[in-house]
C-alpha cells in the first residue's frame, strides 16, 4: 500500500504524522486490496481541512473530505469516516462472496 501525506499550510510534528500513519495502517484491517492513500492536510478560512483518498482495487475511490476548526478534531473525524465507508465495502464485499453456486444446495425432483 503506497501512503503519501501533503500538507499545505500546516506544519505537520510528528505526532500528527504518526497518528495519521497508524489510521492507515488501522485500514488493512477490512482486508481489501488498498492501493493508495493520499492523505491531504490544508488550511481554510475557517480552520482545517483534511482530504482521505483512498484506491481500492477493482472498486470506486472513497474520497472523505472533513473540515473543522482543530486540526485533531478534523483528522479524528476524517479518519472514523474512512473507516465507516470502507466497513461497508467490506460488508458488501465479503456478503456476495457468501453466496456462492458451490454452496447451494440441489433440489431433488
Amino acid at each position: 500500500m503506497n501512503v503519501q501525506i501533503r500538507s499545505k499550510g500546516v506544519a505537520l510534528h510528528g505526532g500528527v504524522r504518526s497518528h495519521v500513519e497508524d489510521a492507515v495502517d488501522a485500514f488493512k484491517k477490512f482486508q481489501l486490496d488498498i492501493t493508495t492513500v493520499n492523505v491531504n492536510i490544508s488550511t481554510e478560512k475557517k480552520g482545517v481541512a483534511v482530504e482521505f483518498d483512498i484506491h481500492i482495487a477493482h472498486a470506486q475511490p472513497v474520497v472523505i473530505n472533513q473540515s473543522d476548526d482543530d486540526l485533531d478534531t478534523a483528522i479524528d473525524l476524517a479518519i472514523e469516516r474512512a473507516s465507516k465507508a470502507l466497513r461497508r465495502i467490506h460488508g458488501k464485499v465479503t456478503s456476495k462472496q457468501s453466496e456462492s453456486i458451490k454452496d447451494l444446495e440441489t433440489l431433488d425432483a
